[in-house]
């Protein structure tokens, strides 16, 4: 192996490199801009084609990762703790979606708050959202665990938090590399046409299947050999020694050997038996934690005093759903009266565009157009127009959260997978498009962006849209080419002449607008009553 003087950042990065890393996305913040920086600098990574630039926030660069997740390719999103407060809505919703390539999210903290407006603990983001989360303790295990990360995102289809502090990412040690390096995944989209569209009955499915993961998740943290339980004859202390404060309290005992028994945690799920063990050994438990004391609160519980603790972690009450009152009575061992079951001859009746709704041609359109090539290219968005996933079109490949849909194509047209296209409504597009656009435009990316104007936010009650008006300027003034911009009007008529414009811009190497724009029916029907009314 050959061994290199390295940042923690650095370390990571050259991790990412040799474990067939494909593109990181992220947004400069200390102490994680060395991650991709080292990128961007290396040699290596740009012989092997590595997509590496930044990103206008880290909303669109997690949605970017997810993108190059989505097509099969290993990728890494890389922010500083507060970052993770930008890029929540899609980290959350990535729990639920899952992953296709291996994914590891780097949230790096910054306790004292050496360049920071606050401490907060990304560890809690993991425990949040039920995802795995490695902590090194030092540059050789950074190095390791973006290996071993990759492997573990891949196996439970899950993406992976590496959190590192400022220390650690700061500081150099000696590192081996491993220089048989893994090749990049080929581009390969989901098995599951559904995981990644959140509608809620796929999400809710998909919500079970994260928590059925949970078991393999801890046996994986009890027994991958990152976790290790050191034994000692003097019981009276057992100590819990979290991420990088392992190496502190080792330098306390430099030329001594620790007295105590310890337990270094440095992958989550903590490791629960290791932990009883320690517990049942030791008068007493110290628990050491670079951050929030997340764990030392887990372990005392607040009603620690020998009683048995009943709720939805332990089955009392199912971990999914709502509560209600039959729920809590059952958990209390009541009589509940419960509604009589729905008769089996009554079918469910699924939400769908409405009769007339302009969505639907857009979408007859837009299916014509891409008919040549394979499935899975359309990324969609937040917006009645997500129900174009549902028969008879099944249009979209992707709904995640607000404005996914062009930062989520942009990350799988990096990966390779081109064409792509992205689906997002009138007041979508302004809420959060318009800073995936400027990534687009930026990187010119090929990528056709299909920008729904029915002059009004439908979905949640008619609201005025922001982009009424101004859907043309804006991505002009962000630097879409005037003749790459087009507006169509998605009418049974104008089939064959939408369906050309669709091609035209499909095959066109970089950024492309098309715009169809035709009033929501229930808006103007509501338009027309009002003023009848007014009349009147």
């Amino acid at each position: 192996m050959e061994k290199l003087l390295l940042l923690g950042d650095e370390a990571i990065a050259q991790g990412a490199i040799d474990a067939g890393l494909s593109g990181i996305f992220g947004y400069p913040g200390t102490p994680s801009t060395e991650i991709t920086e080292y990128v961007q600098g290396s040699k290596e990574a740009k012989e092997k084609g590595i997509r590496s630039a930044w990103a206008s926030n880290e909303k669109t660069a997690m949605e970017a990762a997810l993108g190059m997740s989505y097509a099969g390719k290993r990728v890494m999103f890389t922010c500083k703790h507060v970052g993770m407060n930008v890029a929540a809505d899609a980290f959350m919703n990535s729990a639920i979606t899952g992953v296709n390539g291996g994914a590891i999210f780097i949230a790096a903290d910054d306790p004292s708050m050496h360049s920071s407006q606050n401490e907060q603990d990304s560890r809690f983001w993991g425990y949040w959202s039920m995802v795995p989360v490695l902590e090194p303790s030092n540059q050789q295990e950074a190095y390791d665990m973006v290996h071993y990360g990759f492997e573990l995102s891949e196996k439970f289809r899950l993406p992976v938090i590496l959190r590192v502090t400022t220390r650690l990412a700061h500081s150099r040690a000696g590192v081996n590399i491993r220089r048989n390096t893994k090749k990049q995944n080929e581009v390969s989209i989901p098995n599951d046409p559904k995981q990644f569209i959140l509608l809620p009955v796929n999400a809710r499915n998909n919500y079970r299947s994260l928590i059925a993961k949970q078991d393999d998740l801890l046996k994986a943290s009890e027994e991958d050999g990152f976790n290790q339980y050191f034994d000692a004859d003097n019981k009276t202390i057992g100590i819990i020694a979290c991420g990088l404060s392992y190496n502190y309290l080792m330098e306390n005992f430099s030329k001594t050997k620790c007295p105590y028994p310890i337990l270094k945690v440095v992958e989550y799920p903590m490791p629960i038996n290791m932990v009883n063990k320690l517990y049942e050994q030791c008068d007493s438990i110290l628990v050491l934690e670079e951050g929030q004391p997340l764990y030392e609160g887990l372990l005392k519980g607040l009603l620690n005093k020998g009683k048995k603790i009943m709720g939805r972690l332990d089955g009392t009450i199912s971990r999914d759903g709502e509560l209600s009152p039959a729920l809590v009575g059952k958990a209390l061992g009541l009589e509940v009266k419960e509604g009589l079951p729905i008769p089996s001859l009554v079918s469910p009746r699924p939400p769908k565009l409405c009769d007339g709704c302009p969505h639907i041609d857009t979408y007859k359109a837009l299916n014509d157009a891409v008919a040549s090539y394979s499935k899975g290219r359309v990324f969609s968005d937040i917006g009645c127009y997500t129900l174009g996933a549902l028969p008879p079109y099944n249009a979209i490949s992707t709904t995640v959260d607000m404005g996914a849909s062009i930062t989520m194509a942009k990350g799988a047209s990096e990966a390779g997978y081109t064409p792509t296209i992205a689906v997002i409504g009138d007041s979508t597009f302004t809420h959060s498009g318009m800073t995936g656009l400027l990534d687009c435009v930026v990187d010119n990316t090929p990528i056709t962006i299909v920008i729904l104007d029915n002059s009004i936010t439908a979905m949640t009650g008619s609201q005025k849209s922001s982009a009424t008006g101004r859907i043309e300027s804006i991505c002009e003034g962000i630097g879409v080419a005037k003749e790459h911009i087009r507006v169509i009007t998605p009418l049974k008529k104008f089939h064959d002449e939408n369906v050309k414009v669709f091609q035209e811009e499909i095959s066109y190497q970089g950024v492309s607008v098309i715009i169809p724009r035709r009033e929501c029916l229930v808006w103007a029907n509501k338009k027309r009553k009002e003023a009848k009314n007014n009349q009147q």
